[in-house]
């Protein structure tokens, strides 16, 4: 960022042209959460946060073989959810959200997860983050949810500028055209998670460099 602040807001032909650039490399970028259905697609998101989707995804392998229900998770128990999650941080609370968050699905939506951020975000241990990922992934609904490698992305490169998650969430629904809107979610995850890396970012093979306003690039 600019010592004197933040970088500036690019104009929209400058982010037309880099998504058009990450839509070549990958048309259809994909999450990398394992999910058989849109509950546990939920249960894999909540349990991801301050854990990498290769840690959780391991927790979950044998897990979602014998739960794809609220009541499912409800049979299985906390105890026995605890043993599949607890190489995940933060494991007993997360436990104990998913229980509830079980609970309420059974009774309040008859086991169907649903499919506004209103009532997502009622749930226990899902925030605004977890319901937009789900809203996005599961019914390609174009929301937003700012992780540490979008805030990161977007303040750096210029793409979605705001102080804070809910002001890069807005920066990227104001100013990424529309017909990119579904994916880029997951083009400025990806892209965040293997090229603009925190410490060292891959500037010299980076596809949007020649555009990206980063004022200290590795070339």
């Amino acid at each position: 960022m600019h010592s004197s602040g933040m970088v500036k807001q690019l104009d929209f032909h400058s982010i037309k042209t880099i998504f058009g650039r990450f839509e070549e490399v990958e048309a259809a970028p994909k999450g990398e959460l394992d999910h058989t259905n849109a509950y546990t697609l939920l249960v894999a998101v909540a349990l991801s946060a301050q854990a990498t989707d290769v840690g959780v995804n391991k927790a979950t392998k044998e897990l979602f073989k014998i739960v794809e229900t609220p009541q499912q998770m409800l049979d299985l128990g906390e105890e026995a959810l605890i043993d599949h999650i607890k190489t995940i941080g933060l494991y007993r609370n997360k436990a104990k959200n998913v229980m509830k968050m079980a609970q309420i699905l059974v009774e309040d939506y008859a086991g169907i997860v649903p499919n506004s951020r209103a009532a997502l975000e009622a749930l226990p241990g899902v925030g605004r983050k977890t319901a937009n990922v789900v809203l996005n992934m599961w019914w390609s609904h174009p929301a937003q949810a700012v992780d540490t490698h979008i805030f990161r992305v977007g303040n750096r490169s210029g793409i979605a500028v705001g102080k804070d998650v809910v002001a890069v969430e807005r920066a990227i629904e104001d100013h990424i055209p529309t017909e990119f809107q579904k994916h880029a979610h997951h083009w400025l995850i990806l892209h965040g998670r293997y090229h603009c890396k925190a410490r060292k970012p891959l500037c010299s093979t980076c596809l949007i460099r020649d555009i990206c306003l980063f004022e200290d690039k590795e070339l």
